[in-house]
C-alpha cells in the first residue's frame, strides 16, 4: 500500500507541475497517467528516453498500417521530429495530438487507396496467365517510397484478392461488387473512428514498447473484456484477433459450438459471415468488434462460417454451420478417458487419460478439486499410468496450477516469481499429501500456456513425469495486473468524459523451482513429436518487445528419479515407431510444406499454376483417405469419465470412437489442417504416441 501511495505522489506532483495538454484534459489526463504508470510501475523499469519514443512510434505506424502499404517515406520522414520525443511529450503534457495527426493521414492514404483500386475494378482487365507473384507477408517490407510506387503494391494486392476469389469459383461481377463493398466499407469504418478509439490505438502502441502483453483497454474493451470475464455472452466459443486484414481465430473454447463441431482450429480465418439462411457477409478488413458482433447472436440460432483453413492456401475456403450456444463452465471443466488397449509387446495396457482445458477457480468450482475426483476414479478402475492433457490450456488461476501440481508429489516448491525491484517469492504445495503416484505424463503444445507451462516446468524439474509434445510450450512467462483507471483518477482528483478504460500492466515474472523462467523459452519436453502446431509461428518467442529470459537461484525441492533412466530409451522406442506410422509420414509431409510457405510467404498470380496446385492438393487427401481405410487403427475400449458420472459405482458404458472423438475435440489435432480442406477425421495421432510412450514406461518401470 505504502509503495503504490508514493507512485500515485508521484503521478500527483507530475500532473501539478505540467501544463494544460493540447487536446481533451479528458485524453491529456489519460495520457499522462498510462505514461506515468508503465514506466514506474512495469516490471522492465524501462525510463523515458528516445528509444522507447522510437518504438512508440515504429508500434503505433504499425498498428495503423501493418502492411506497410499506406505511409509512404515520405510520411514517415514528416513523422521522423517525433522519435526522440514522442514518449516525453505524452508523459509531461499528455499532448495526444501526434495520434489525431498520424491516424489522419492514415486515412487519408487510405482514401487515395480505395478510388485507386475502384477505378481499377472498372476500368482494368485482370489477366493472370502471366508469371508473377505477391508476396503476403509485408510486416518487414520497405514502404512505399512515394503515392506512384503505393500505387504499384495496392494494383498487386488487388490482384491477389481478385484471384483468390476466382479460385473460390466466383463470377467476375460478383468479384468486382464483392470487392468494392470491401474497400468501401472499410475506409467507412475508419472515417467513423471516435477519438477514444483513437487513443486507445495509439496508448495500446505505447504499452507493447514494454511488453506484448501490457495493454490499455479503452471504454468499449473493457466493456468486452468483462463481459467476457462474466462468460455471459453466446457465440461459436473462440477468441478472435485482427490479423492483417483478416478475422483469426485465436482461441477455441473447450465445450463451445466450435470445439465440439471439430471443424475450427486456431490460425482459420474468417472471410465471410451468415446468418441462417441469409446472404453472407464479406468480413475481410472489417474492424474486429463489427466482425464479432456478427459472429454473436441469441442461443439457438445458425452462423455460418466461410473461412480459410489455418496457413492453406489461400484460395480455399470453406463453409462451416454452427449453432450459437453460451459457453457454460462445465464445459470448459476436467474430464477423463480410460482406455484399455495394447501395451508394449502386445500386453493389454488400461491408461487414463485427464483432458484439462484451464486452471479454473470461481464460485466453489476448482480444477484441482474436479482433477482429484477423477483421479480418485481412475486409481478405483486401476489404470496404470496417468496421461495429464495440456495441448489447448492457455492458463488460468496461479493458486489452482500450485495445488494441482501438489496433487502428484509431496510438499515442496511449484513456482517461484520475482517482481520489478528484485523480490523473489517462492510458492509451494499446501500440503504433504500425494493424491497420485502413477507413471505420468503430461502433453504439451506451442498453444500450452502460463500456468500450464509451470505445472510441466515443475513436474520436469522434479523428475515426477515425462514432458511429450512441441519443441516447446508458449513461453508466457509474466504476470498481469488489471488497473481499473476510474479509481486512479478519481483519488488523483483528475476529470475525465466517461469510463477512462483500465490498463493490464505486467508486473512480475514467473519462475520454476530450478529458477529458470517460463518467459520466452517455455518449457522443452524430454520426448519431441511432430504435431501440427510444431511449426507454426505461436509463442512468445514470435511477439515483439517480448520480455527476456533469465534464472533466479534454485529453490530446495527433493529431485525424484522417476524419468531420467528412462527418458533415452522412450526416445528411441518413440522415434522407431513413428518413422513406419503413416498419420506422422504424412504429418511431417505437411509440416516440410507448411514451413516453405511460412519462410517463403510468395504465391503466384498465374491461375492455371494455381489450379493445378489445388488438383494436387485434393489428389493428396483422397490417396490418404483411401489407404486410411484399408489401415484400421488398433482396437481400444474407451470409457467416458465427467463431473456428473465420476461419483457412480462402476464404469459407465464404453463410447463408440465417434463420440470420443467428439468429447475430445478441444485436443484433438488433426494434420491434415496444416493446409488441406474437407479432411476426414484421423483420430489424434499425437495422443496415441504418447499412450504408446506411456506403456512403454510402464513396462520398463515393472521390469526393475
Amino acid at each position: 500500500m505504502k509503495n503504490r501511495l508514493f507512485r500515485l505522489l508521484l503521478v500527483a506532483l507530475l500532473l501539478a507541475t505540467t501544463s494544460r495538454a493540447a487536446g481533451t484534459n479528458s485524453e491529456a489526463n489519460i495520457a499522462r497517467v498510462i505514461a506515468e504508470m508503465l514506466e514506474r510501475s512495469h516490471f522492465a523499469a524501462h525510463r523515458h528516453d528516445g528509444d522507447l519514443s522510437e518504438k512508440f512510434l515504429d508500434h503505433y505506424l504499425d498498428i495503423l498500417d501493418g502492411t506497410h502499404m499506406h505511409f509512404t517515406e515520405a510520411d514517415i520522414a514528416e513523422f521522423a521530429h517525433y522519435r526522440t520525443s514522442l514518449e516525453e511529450i505524452t508523459l509531461k503534457s499528455g499532448d495526444v495530438r501526434p495520434a489525431h495527426e498520424i491516424f489522419a493521414r492514415y486515412v487519408e492514404r487510405l482514401g487515395q487507396r480505395v478510388n485507386f483500386v475502384k477505378a481499377a475494378l472498372t476500368n482494368e482487365v485482370f489477366d493472370f496467365t502471366g508469371h508473377d507473384t505477391y508476396r503476403l507477408d509485408r510486416a518487414k517490407a520497405p514502404r512505399p517510397a512515394d503515392l506512384a510506387a503505393a500505387q504499384q503494391l495496392w494494383r498487386q494486392h488487388l490482384r491477389y484478392e481478385y484471384l483468390q476469389e476466382l479460385l473460390g469459383k466466383k463470377k467476375p461481377a460478383e468479384i468486382v461488387q464483392q470487392l468494392t463493398r470491401r474497400y468501401d466499407r472499410q475506409l467507412r469504418l475508419m472515417q467513423q473512428f471516435k477519438p477514444d478509439q483513437v487513443l486507445e490505438l495509439y496508448l495500446n502502441a505505447l504499452a507493447h514498447v514494454y511488453d506484448p502483453h501490457s495493454d490499455y483497454l479503452g471504454p468499449r474493451q473493457l466493456e468486452e473484456f468483462s463481459m467476457r470475464m462474466r462468460n455471459s455472452l453466446f457465440g461459436i466459443g473462440a477468441i478472435l484477433q485482427f490479423d492483417d486484414g483478416y478475422c483469426k481465430i485465436c482461441e477455441v473454447l473447450p465445450g463451445g459450438p466450435a470445439a465440439t463441431s471439430n471443424l475450427i482450429k486456431p490460425g482459420d480465418r474468417i472471410v465471410a459471415v451468415a446468418q441462417g439462411e441469409k446472404e453472407p457477409v464479406d468480413i475481410v478488413e472489417m474492424p474486429l468488434n463489427e466482425a464479432v458482433q456478427l459472429i454473436r447472436g441469441p442461443k439457438g440460432t445458425t452462423v455460418v462460417l466461410t473461412i480459410i483453413p489455418a496457413d492453406a492456401d489461400m484460395s480455399v475456403r470453406k463453409t462451416i454451420s454452427l449453432v450459437r450456444d453460451e459457453i457454460k463452465l462445465e464445459s470448459q471443466q476436467a474430464k477423463a478417458t480410460i482406455v484399455d488397449g495394447p501395451g508394449a509387446d502386445g500386453k493389454k495396457v488400461r491408461l487414463g487419460v485427464i483432458d484439462l482445458p484451464s486452471f479454473y477457480a470461481s464460485e466453489g468450482v476448482s480444477a484441482t478439486a474436479d482433477v482429484s475426483l477423477l483421479l480418485a476414479k481412475l486409481a478405483e478402475a486401476n489404470v496404470q499410468g496417468i496421461i495429464l492433457d495440456l495441448r489447448r490450456n492457455g492458463g488460468g488461476s496461479l493458486d489452482e496450477a500450485i495445488k494441482l501440481t501438489g496433487l502428484f508429489f509431496d510438499y515442496g516448491p511449484v513456482v517461484q516469481t520475482k517482481d520489478s525491484e528484485g523480490r523473489v517469492q517462492t510458492s509451494r504445495d499446501p500440503d504433504s499429501l500425494t493424491r497420485c503416484d502413477k507413471p505420468l505424463i503430461v502433453l504439451t503444445s506451442r498453444m500450452s500456456a502460463s500456468a500450464s507451462e509451470l505445472l510441466a516446468g515443475a513436474i520436469q524439474d522434479y523428475g515426477r513425469g515425462i514432458i511429450v509434445g512441441d519443441p516447446s510450450t508458449f513461453g508466457k512467462g509474466t504476470v498481469q495486473n488489471m488497473i481499473q483507471l476510474a479509481s486512479v483518477m478519481k483519488e488523483l482528483n483528475l476529470p475525465t468524459d466517461g469510463n477512462p478504460g483500465a490498463l493490464k500492466l505486467t508486473i512480475r515474472k514467473f519462475y520454476r523451482p530450478s529458477g529458470s523462467s517460463t518467459q520466452l523459452k517455455g518449457v522443452v519436453p524430454d520426448i519431441i513429436l511432430p504435431t501440427p502446431t510444431s511449426p507454426m509461428k505461436l509463442g512468445e518467442i514470435e511477439m515483439s518487445e517480448a520480455l527476456p529470459w533469465d534464472q533466479v537461484p534454485v529453490a530446495r525441492f527433493d529431485k525424484q528419479q522417476r524419468v531420467e533412466p528412462y527418458v533415452a530409451m522412450l526416445r528411441r522406442k518413440s522415434a522407431r515407431r513413428i518413422a513406419g506410422d503413416e498419420e506422422f509420414v504424412w504429418l511431417r509431409e505437411d509440416i516440410e510444406r507448411f514451413r516453405k510457405r511460412r519462410d517463403d510467404p510468395v504465391v503466384s498470380l498465374n491461375e492455371a499454376e494455381r489450379r493445378r496446385e489445388q488438383k494436387e492438393q485434393e489428389h493428396r487427401l483422397e490417396e490418404r483417405n483411401r489407404e486410411r481405410a484399408r489401415n484400421k487403427p488398433a482396437p481400444e475400449t474407451k470409457y467416458e469419465i465427467t463431473l456428473k458420472n465420476v461419483s457412480a459405482p462402476g464404469l459407465p458404458a464404453p463410447v463408440s470412437a465417434s463420440s470420443t472423438n467428439a468429447t475430445l475435440a478441444s485436443t484433438k489435432t488433426n494434420h491434415d489442417a496444416l493446409g488441406d480442406d474437407d479432411k476426414p477425421s484421423v483420430g489424434d495421432p499425437v495422443l496415441d504416441e504418447t499412450k504408446h510412450i506411456l506403456a512403454d514406461y510402464i513396462d520398463a518401470l515393472t521390469s526393475h
